[in-house]
């Protein structure tokens, strides 16, 4: 599965790249690996974490078991690790940056969670096989490359025949208020997006790397763009992938209810090809 040039090193498969793009980023996240995890995280707390959030504990019930899945962009892999846990799935965590993989694979090996491999590498250097997973997951990730489009190709060819790939991006209008805010802040200072940013505010405020590690993510990070439900939507036709659901929905005649669409977007995607 994994191409020949890594080193590895303390559990993790280490791929060297020299993309500046990708080194950028990289140093971004360097000093704030983003989501972080809470000191008293462990494994019981990060499944019900995950158990409590009706997109990832659904994806997780659609998913199954005995697949092979690959998170790319995983960060500090939280999401993969929740994956990985009480299934006997194959899981695979890629992200550039090596300091947010080490806290994954440090979780993941104090509490005993043997089905994951931690990858450190660039997705546009396609270090994996292709053909070789029944999920690929970008989740939050595409919008941070040198170019979006490319990168979701990249991770296309991963998917097996019958396979699944989940893309999250930001929207050109959902972002709106959030680079209000990020204007904002930029004169108004924390104490203005502790008070305003509505994930913030559901935060503990002892929690202050996970704080900083949010508003350094959302506000000031150095590659950052927005796309269009119809931009995606070439996307998917481009590379004769069958869309299949999306949330929010882009059919303006339903609903956006959390807990019904959530279900439905896995339920609903059974049948078809990919989503």
């Amino acid at each position: 599965m994994f191409k020949k040039g890594y080193i590895y090193k303390d559990g993790i498969y280490v791929y060297y790249f020299n993309d500046t793009i990708v080194k950028k980023i990289k140093d971004f996240y360097q000093n704030d690996p983003f989501p972080n995890y809470e000191f008293y995280d462990d494994r019981a707390s990060i499944q019900k974490r995950g158990d409590n959030n009706i997109y990832v504990s659904e994806l997780k019930k659609f998913i199954g078991y005995g697949k092979n899945i690959i998170e790319i962009g995983a960060g500090t892999c939280q999401l993969s690790n929740y994956l990985a846990i009480g299934t006997n799935n194959a899981i695979v965590a890629l992200d550039a940056n090596l300091n947010s993989l080490k806290l994954g694979q440090k979780f993941s090996e104090k509490n005993n969670i043997k089905n994951i491999n931690f990858v450190c590498a660039d997705i546009f250097d396609q270090r994996l096989e292709e053909s070789s997973f029944d999920f690929v997951i970008c989740n939050g990730v595409l919008h941070h490359t040198k170019n979006s489009f490319e990168a979701f190709k990249c991770s296309q060819k991963l998917l097996k025949k019958d396979g699944y790939i989940l893309v999250g991006l930001y929207n050109s209008i959902g972002r709106i208020r959030t680079k209000i805010r990020g204007f904002l802040y930029k004169f108004l200072g924390k104490k203005f997006i502790l008070m305003f940013d509505p994930v913030l505010r559901k935060i503990n405020k002892t929690s202050i790397k996970k704080i900083d590690a949010w508003i350094k993510d959302q506000y000031t990070h150095p590659v950052e763009r927005s796309h269009k439900f119809d931009e995606i939507l070439k996307w998917f036709k481009n590379t004769e992938i069958k869309f299949i659901n999306s949330y929010p929905r882009c059919d303006f005649f339903k609903s956006n209810d959390d807990q019904k669409n959530f279900k439905n977007l896995f339920v609903e995607g059974k049948k078809i090809k990919l989503f």
